[in-house]
Formats: C-alpha cells, sequence, structure tokens
C-alpha cells in the first residue's frame, strides 16, 4: 500500500508491523479464547441491542471460570481477603475470629502492613511456609521445603517460568518438550511463544484417555530425529479429558522420565477435583518419594496448583504455587533472578492461597460452615459429571467417557462426510464449524477439538460441568438436538 503525504510531510510507515513483529508469536494459538469466543462476544453485544437470536443469552461453557458460570465464593475465603482489602473491618464484630486472625497474621506478613504492598519475588515468606505443610499433610510426612516453593500469578505463569528456563539449542539440539494430545493449549502456546519443539504423545480414548508408556516411547524416539527432547508434561486430574491417573500409571511415568534423562512437569490443580468411584488423586511427589532414593534424590521435576479451580474457583486472584525438586542449585539461583525481574505475584492471589493451603481446623469458628460450602460444590460437580457423560452417551454420534476428574467433558462427535466437505469449503476445520454453528443456532460456547490436538480424522469438543444442574440440563438438552438436527441436515 502506498504511504500518503499528509499536508505535504510524507507519510512514516510504522516500526512495528505485521511482517517484522516477532513471528513466535503469531505462532501461538490459545483456543480457550479463540475465534469462537470472540464471536460469543459479539453475539452477547447483538442481544444487548436487541437483535433477534433464537435464544436469549450466551451460555459460555468454553473455559473454567467458576464463578462465572453461577458458582458462589467460598464465605470464609472472601471475609479474610475482605479484611485484608480493608483492615478498618477487623473492629467488625460480624466476622468470626479464625476470620481476623488468619487477616492480621497475612499483614503482619505485609510491607506496611497492606495488601497494595510488593512482597518477596518468590512470595511472602509465612504463606510459602504454609504451602510446605499443606504438601507435607497431603503427602502423609513427606518433607517440603519452603524454599522450594515459589508462589505464582495463578499455574499457568509458574508453568511458562519453568518452560522458559528449559528451552535451549539450535536446530537438532532444540529443547523438545513432551506434552499430551488432547493437551490443555497453554502449552503448545508457550512453546511456539518460547520457539521450543512440540512433542506430542497421544492419549488412549478408548481407555478413558489413559497414558500408555509404549506411546511415550513412540513420541520420544521419533523426536530425537529432529530436537532433544528433555522435558515431559503431565495434567493429572486431566484437562480436557478429565482422566485420573492410576498409582501404577505415574510410577511408570516417573521410571520412563529417569530412564530418559526427563525433567517432569506436573500439573495437578484440580487434584481436589475428584468423582469417580474408584479414582484418587496421588501426587507425583509423593509417589516419587515413596520409589525410594533412587527416583527421589535424582529425578528433577516441579508441581502447579492453583486457586482457579477445585473448591474455590478463584480465578481471578491469579493465585498459585509451584515447588520444584531436585533442581540444581545454580538453576535454582537464575530460578529466582528470573522471577524478581516480574517483582511479585498479585498480593491478594497470594493472601487467598494462603487460605486454601490453611482453611479452618475442626476446632475454630468456620470450619462447619466452611466444611459443609466445600462439600457442596464437590459434590454438586460430581453429580454434574456423571449427568453429562449419562446424557451425551444417549445421543446417538456422541460417544462421552466418564468424567473421573476435573471439570471438562470431552466427547467425541460423529461429523458427516457431507458436513466435513462444507466446513472445508469454507476453509474452516470441521469441529470449528460444528461448534459456530451451535452458538449460532442455539446460543452455547463450546471449544472445538482441534483447538486442543486429537487424533486424525476424529472431532471432539470440550465443554466444562461448571454452570448450575438446571443450565446444565438446558445446555445439554441443546446441544443434543442440534447434534441430531445438524446429522440430518447433512446425511
Amino acid at each position: 500500500m502506498s504511504q500518503q503525504a499528509v499536508n505535504g510531510v510524507p507519510a512514516r510507515s510504522r516500526v512495528l508491523t505485521v511482517d517484522n513483529m516477532n513471528p513466535n508469536v503469531k505462532r501461538v494459538e490459545y483456543a480457550v479464547r479463540g475465534p469462537i469466543v470472540q464471536r460469543a462476544l459479539q453475539i452477547e453485544k447483538e442481544l444487548k441491542e436487541g437483535v433477534k437470536k433464537p435464544f436469549s443469552e450466551v451460555i459460555k461453557a468454553n473455559i473454567g471460570d467458576a464463578h462465572a458460570m453461577g458458582q458462589k465464593p467460598i464465605t470464609f475465603l472472601r471475609q479474610v481477603l475482605a479484611l485484608c482489602a480493608y483492615p478498618e473491618l477487623l473492629e467488625d464484630n460480624k466476622f468470626p475470629e479464625d476470620a481476623k486472625n488468619r487477616a492480621r497474621r497475612i499483614l503482619g506478613a505485609c510491607g506496611g502492613h497492606s495488601i497494595g504492598a510488593y512482597s518477596a519475588s518468590q512470595g511472602i515468606e509465612c504463606i510459602r511456609q504454609d504451602v510446605s505443610q499443606y504438601i507435607e499433610r497431603r503427602d502423609g510426612g513427606i518433607p517440603s521445603n519452603p524454599d522450594n516453593i515459589y508462589l505464582s500469578t495463578g499455574a499457568s505463569d509458574a508453568i511458562v517460568t519453568m518452560l522458559k528456563l528449559l528451552v535451549c539449542g539450535e536446530g537438532r539440539d532444540r529443547t523438545g518438550v513432551m506434552i499430551s494430545i488432547p493437551q490443555y493449549p497453554l502449552y503448545s502456546a508457550a512453546l511456539a511463544d518460547l520457539g521450543a519443539i512440540q512433542i506430542s504423545y497421544y492419549l488412549d480414548e478408548d481407555k478413558c484417555w489413559s497414558l500408555d508408556i509404549a506411546e511415550l516411547k513412540r513420541a520420544l524416539n521419533a523426536a530425537r530425529e529432529h530436537c532433544n527432547p528433555r522435558v515431559l508434561c503431565i495434567i493429572n486430574p486431566g484437562n480436557p479429558t478429565g482422566q485420573v491417573q492410576s498409582r501404577q500409571c505415574i510410577e511408570d511415568v516417573i521410571r520412563f522420565a529417569k530412564e530418559e534423562h526427563l525433567f517432569l512437569m506436573a500439573d495437578e490443580v484440580y487434584q481436589d477435583n475428584v468423582y469417580a468411584e474408584g479414582c484418587k488423586f496421588h501426587s507425583f511427589k509423593k509417589v516419587l518419594f515413596e520409589m525410594g532414593p533412587e527416583y527421589s534424590s535424582t529425578v528433577e521435576m516441579a508441581s502447579f496448583h492453583s486457586t482457579s479451580k477445585c473448591y474455590m474457583g478463584e480465578c481471578g486472584f491469579r493465585g498459585g504455587y509451584m515447588e520444584v525438586i531436585n533442581m540444581d542449585p545454580e538453576v535454582k539461583a537464575q530460578l529466582t533472578k528470573l522471577v524478581s525481574v516480574r517483582l511479585c505475584p498479585p498480593v491478594p492471589g497470594q493472601a487467598l492461597l494462603d487460605l486454601v493451603v490453611n482453611p479452618p481446623q475442626p476446632d475454630e469458628p468456620s470450619y462447619t460452615s466452611f466444611m459443609k460450602e466445600r462439600t457442596a460444590v464437590l459434590s454438586a460437580l460430581a453429580e454434574k459429571a456423571r449427568l453429562t457423560e449419562q446424557t451425551f452417551n444417549t445421543v446417538p454420534g456422541i460417544t462421552c467417557n466418564p468424567v473421573q476428574g476435573a471439570m471438562y467433558t470431552f466427547p467425541r462427535i460423529t461429523i458427516p462426510q457431507k458436513a466435513i466437505d462444507k466446513a472445508k469449503g469454507l476453509g474452516q476445520v470441521p469441529d470449528m464449524y460444528y461448534c459456530m454453528r451451535l452458538l449460532e443456532e442455539e446460543g452455547i460456547c463450546l471449544v472445538p477439538g482441534s483447538g486442543f490436538g486429537q487424533r486424525e480424522g476424529t472431532f471432539h469438543f470440550r465443554m466444562t460441568i461448571l454452570p448450575p444442574t438446571e443450565k446444565l440440563k438446558v445446555v445439554l438438552q441443546k446441544i443434543s438436538n442440534f447434534h441430531l438436527r445438524f446429522t440430518k441436515e447433512f446425511s
């Protein structure tokens, strides 16, 4: 395009254009907030402006955002955060004494007794101590050192930081990172941004999305032809697939990581979200230490947790942590330097994390109501997990594995060949076309399976199970009706 002179002054070309910007950024894709979500926001605006649609609201089942879907905050968490944000409330007798004690302790650890002050870059020390004690209790007494805890802006921030440390080399020596397919697109996006090589290993849909060591070996050996595999990422419980790994599977993965000299990254943000009979959450750290010093003193690992999921659902506070194990002390010094560049994670998020790892105890006044609220949230999710699986499996052309954990279902959908051809004609991936049609016709926003990765020739979507039960029933019915209509149209 020719640059026109304005008032006789020659127009300058822009310093930053899409042709000369960082090419890695252009390669980043994040389906959870991709084109379907952009269109959903547009439709919401149109509804507000009075445009007639076959529905009255857009239901966003695309993202694990519990409070946006109507889940109520846990009272105790918000009481303490309110006290921290506005300490004058400490004089108010409406607040229970245990909430006030937590707030006083947190404020006492903040500069100027204010959560508006910066904290230490690794996180407030007494909160890191509480995180360590939480991990020790969770793992049956296996020691945890507060110096190995890094508080973070949600788990995502810590995951990206860790990947940043691990990526190096050029050409065939470039770092390769093994990620599950389907995966949570944070991983593929971060690898694209860092210019690392994604090594895809496929979960077995026919065996409830289980992880198979033979498949890990296949992916690793194929990748060694063109990169240097150094990292294995595991999401347990799984996102988007909702599987919960057995203890045996975790042992096998740890053995594989040791044999193949891989750094392990264990994304465990859904650790309280386990619903299926016979399933139990086992932390990678606990299993690692129970396997004995041959493994526990050599396998390098980082594990991640967050305030955004489980029963809390406090996504907007951006609280999280990682624990590093067997990290080279010189690398750890570099990690501490790297996090210090960003000053510190949000202090309100750190405060919230402290309450998650140090909740009301049986002898404290808030214990009964806290446990009641926590149990209610997790029981409702378990019920919705069963409801979702049962409903989808009654629809011809939809097959849904049990939602063992986390907060999503990832059903497989049969898309007729005529619809596949139509999508290709429009330059769209078939499941993107399917989800876009569903949004336009029923006002339901889902993420196509192609955004997470899937085996060639299969199609899926990810849907969160977070909407309130009555609304979820409506969503499931609308999707079922749409699927039958869509199939009929293209049969």
